[in-house]
Order: C-alpha cells, then structure tokens, then sequence
C-alpha cells in the first residue's frame, strides 16, 4: 500500500475511534475539510472541532469500499452510520477526495448522501 493510502487508512481508523491526535496527525497544518455547499474548515483547530460533531453521540462506523491514487489524490468511496442526538440515525454514503502533500492530507472534499433520502426525478 502507498504512503498516502497508508494515511488515508490511518485517518479513517482514528477517525472511526474519534482519536482526535491520530486524526490531526494526518493533516497538514492548513488543511481544508469541505463539504461543497454545507461547509468548508481551514485549519487544523477548525477540522478537529468537527471530529466529533455536536450533533452526533459516539463515534462513527465507517466502511471502505474503494480506495483509488493517482498522483497525490486519494479517493475513498465508503459508508458511514452513526447516532445523532435528536434520536435519529445516519445512514450514508460518501465519496471522500483527499489531496495529499507529503504523505498528509491538505484538502478533503467530502460527499455525502443519505441511504434513506427519497429522490424524484422529475
């Protein structure tokens, strides 16, 4: 396995866990986490705030799929659960692009989509 799909696996382990040192040990300093038309973090303090978002009880549970390289760009397509507060459960999957430097991740854009949205083609 490369050294960026090495980190990307880490990430996701650490993440799994909510280990916030193992997550930001991932990233570079001014790392970018977006969620195109939601949200976007700068920075480390920023993304770590996020690790265990306000909204959610415990850690999440995260499934690989495919994991692709080229270049520095590592694409993780997956599914993620877990418990929010409110009583209802997440149920997704996503398509997570991570831009690498140095083996550390610089940018991550993330895709989520709900297994339980109901969509009209219209």
């Amino acid at each position: 396995m490369t050294p960026n799909k090495q980190t990307v696996n880490e990430y996701m382990a650490a993440f799994r866990v909510s280990d916030h040192d193992r997550v930001l040990a991932c990233l570079t300093d001014d790392v970018i986490w977006e969620m195109p038309g939601i949200y976007q973090h700068v920075g480390k303090e920023a993304f770590d705030k996020e690790i265990e978002n306000d909204n959610f009880i415990g850690s999440p549970t995260i499934q690989i799929i495919k994991l692709i390289e080229e270049n520095d760009i590592v694409i993780a397509e997956g599914a993620v659960q877990g418990n929010m507060k409110n009583g209802n459960k997440l149920d997704a999957v996503f398509c997570d692009v991570f831009e690498m430097e140095n083996g550390k991740i610089k940018k991550l854009t993330s895709y989520l989509m709900s297994k339980n949205a109901h969509l009209k083609f219209e």
